[in-house]
């Protein structure tokens, strides 16, 4: 049952306890391919989902599907979001603000230093480290950002119980305690070389952008950069030497325009505009929302808009519209992309609902 399924058996039961618990004609008749509504008749006798909650519990593990609200919500807009996430620890509002950090398994020792350099300076000022818990890059990007203080998620291609590469065990369990392990894959999946590339997807999908340090011209972090660019996110890229392979790939990126280069945090930060996060804390708690703003905002979402588009769907006039959107961009909740269009900023940590 994919995110697609899901959504449609929601439209069509209203929750998904409800269609769980339907009947086997109107499970035939929801609209699901023959296949595999026989193929949920068959396998829903066997589960039991009150016991299979009590493994999650025992084993300190959430599941948040994607109708959750605790689901991350850059995620959630994806082309192809994860049915549920399994979470060893906890996803923070603040995760929102968070930056993928990619890169070889045998990095050199340019790359570690590169990567320690880089991450200390985006876990001092907050940012969320996201990365695959993978050896060389990876996992010197999770321990960078535990060791400075930071908060860091790792996400596996295998289930949450199942910690891979075996000697990262450890890592996990530190960055679960201060941050989050994570998969859509369920308990006791064991690591297949199927499951990495699609798990890339959820790196950078859960990201304001991707960082990738050191990675040949055949790398897997190149799987998540393009996803990255899919999914309209933010890619950079640390340059190499010319004479070293694991560095072709990052410069091939820089080259083909495809990645900011970066040689800093600040570089990153500069391009995050975090250095309005305080000016824009300050308006906001001075300019509290009223029901313009509520608005427009529940007009908003992370894929450009047009002003028009906003205006019908507010039903406020054009001029409304601009007006309440400049406020919002000065307040950091908005964000305008050019041809009058404008994104919902997730960044600012507020939540409106639109009634």
């Amino acid at each position: 049952m994919g995110a697609g399924r899901i959504r449609h058996l929601l439209g069509r039961f209203g929750t998904l306890e409800r269609a769980w618990k339907a009947q086997e004609t109107e499970i035939l008749f929801a609209g699901l391919p023959r296949a595999v509504a026989e193929e949920l008749l068959r396998a829903r006798p066997e589960i039991d989902p009150d016991r299979e909650m009590g493994t999650l519990e025992g084993k300190g593990v959430t599941a948040l599907p994607l109708t959750h609200p605790e689901y991350p919500e850059r995620l959630r807009h994806i082309p192809s979001p994860p049915a549920v996430l399994y979470v060893r620890g906890d996803i923070l509002e603040c995760d929102t603000l968070a930056v993928a950090v990619v890169g070889t398994r045998r990095p050199t020792r340019y790359g570690t230093e590169a990567t320690r350099r880089i991450v200390s300076g985006l876990a001092a000022s907050g940012v969320t480290v996201v990365s695959g818990l993978a050896l060389g890059i990876d996992a010197v990007a999770h321990e960078t950002a535990l060791d400075a203080g930071g908060r860091t998620m790792a996400v596996l291609g295998s289930g949450v119980d199942v910690v891979y590469p075996a000697r990262h065990r450890d890592l996990a369990r530190r960055i679960a305690e201060s941050g989050a392990v994570l998969s859509e894959y369920a308990l006791g999946t064991r690591p297949d070389a199927r499951n990495f590339p699609p798990r890339n997807r959820i790196i950078s999908g859960m990201c304001h952008g991707v960082l990738v340090i050191e990675a040949g011209e055949r790398s897997g972090a190149l799987i998540t950069t393009q996803f990255a660019l899919e999914q309209g996110r933010d890619t950079y890229a640390v340059p190499g030497s010319i004479f070293w392979p694991m560095s072709q790939g990052t410069n091939g990126l820089i080259k083909r325009g495809e990645a900011k280069l970066v040689t800093t945090a600040e570089d990153i930060l500069e391009e995050m505009d975090l250095q309005l996060v305080a000016a824009q804390t300050e308006v906001r708690l001075a300019m509290p929302g009223d029901e313009n703003e509520r608005g427009v905002l529940g007009a908003l979402s992370l894929d450009p808009r047009h002003v028009d588009e906003i205006g019908r769907e507010s039903g406020l006039p054009p001029a409304t519209v601009s007006s309440t959107l400049a406020l919002l961009e000065l307040k950091g909740l908005a964000r305008s992309v050019g041809g009058m269009h404008y994104v919902l900023v997730r960044e600012a940590g507020v939540a409106y609902t639109h009634e």
